[in-house]
């Protein structure tokens, strides 16, 4: 839940950092920040080299939220709100639950499948009702963000129970950082000064906390209690989400968001009795 309240802040911070920096630049600087802070972190525990075995792992980890989520969901906040995109992370435990079958080896009784499948159904009722055509790239990059999210999501949480929550995340991060380093220089923005202190602090709260921090929680959390039971966990993330949105960006929150924020925070409970 730690993991799920700071994750609850990526959107709006992202939001607010993609009004002025580039969603390119701003995906890989955010990964070059926590990639620098994860090799520290790693050199001053002196860790051993994670195997061979556990490199193709921690690639599709690395792809997934290093760099997919944060850059699928960075071009998705230019076209939409981030109440709105909010949203569509109630389809997240979903798609991590169908990713700990496949890559993590559990078996959901059924009825864990219909409240699973009965909260995304909410999320995608109010997505409908709101008008996907308003901006269907929007809503595309999101759920294209849901689905490598939930790779990298159920990946992590099956090598966390070898190689440690905090370790796979670091490790995957400074996989990344030569790549996201020299990106980072050729993306860098032509002019800082005109770069707001509002930019700065979601720049620096989603290179912190939502790239590193909220990692080493949430991927210990799913290695002790199960990719697809804690995975339920995120269907209360729009809900901290949409309270962000509205005090730091005061955005709207219509009615119907707080009914399916309150249809799918009823789903995760049904979904978690059951996901053994």
């Amino acid at each position: 839940m730690i993991g799920v309240i700071i994750f609850s802040g990526s959107l709006p911070a992202t939001r607010v950092a993609v009004m002025q920096f580039d969603p390119v630049f701003l995906t890989v600087a955010r990964a070059a920040i926590a990639g620098i802070l994860a090799l520290c972190i790693l050199l001053v525990f002196r860790e051993k080299w994670p195997s061979r075995r556990d490199l193709v792992s921690l690639v599709v980890i690395a792809l997934g939220v290093v760099v997919g989520f944060p850059l699928l969901t960075a071009l998705a906040l230019q076209h939409v709100t981030s109440a709105h995109s909010i949203v569509f992370i109630g389809l997240l435990p979903l798609a991590t639950a169908c990713f700990a079958v496949l890559r993590g080896g559990e078996r959901p009784r059924l009825a864990f499948w219909i409240f699973a499948i009965a909260g995304s159904a909410c999320v995608a009722g109010f997505a409908l009702s709101q008008g996907v055509m308003a901006s269907p790239f929007g809503d595309g990059m999101m759920l294209a963000a849901v689905l490598v999210c939930g790779l990298g999501y159920a990946e992590g949480g099956r090598l966390s129970r070898t190689l440690g929550g905090w370790q796979v995340i670091c490790w995957a991060l400074v996989l990344s950082l030569p790549v996201m380093l020299v990106i980072t220089v050729t993306q860098l923005p032509p002019d800082f000064s005109a770069i707001r202190t509002p930019a700065w602090l979601g720049l620096g709260y989603v290179s912190l906390f939502s790239m590193l921090i909220g990692f080493i929680f949430w991927y210990r959390g799913l290695a002790q209690g199960g990719i697809a039971a804690v995975g339920q966990l995120q269907l209360t993330q729009p809900f901290f989400g949409l309270v962000l949105a509205a005090l730091l960006l005061g955005e709207s929150i219509s009615p119907m968001m707080i009914a399916v924020t309150l249809a799918v925070i009823l789903c995760v409970a049904g979904a978690r009795r059951f996901a053994r």
